[in-house]
């Protein structure tokens, strides 16, 4: 469990016009995320592999468009 994620290394895609996006911080081989609104909320983490999994589903299109 990460105890505090402030002073982190947020980042967030760069099509984030309204501030309200979800931001990433990878801490050793974790990745958190986070709701950009509600920074002090505990981060989700997830390991390398299961970060990765998730990234080539969405480049393969398995999540679908809103």
């Amino acid at each position: 469990m990460i105890g505090t994620t402030r002073g982190m290394c947020w980042r967030r895609s760069k099509r984030c016009a309204t501030g309200a996006c979800v931001e990433v911080a990878r801490v050793g081989e974790l990745f958190l995320i986070r709701d950009s609104k509600n920074p002090d909320s505990p981060p989700l983490t997830f390991t390398r592999e299961v970060w990765e999994a998730f990234l080539a589903g969405i480049k393969a299109g398995e999540f679908g468009t809103a």
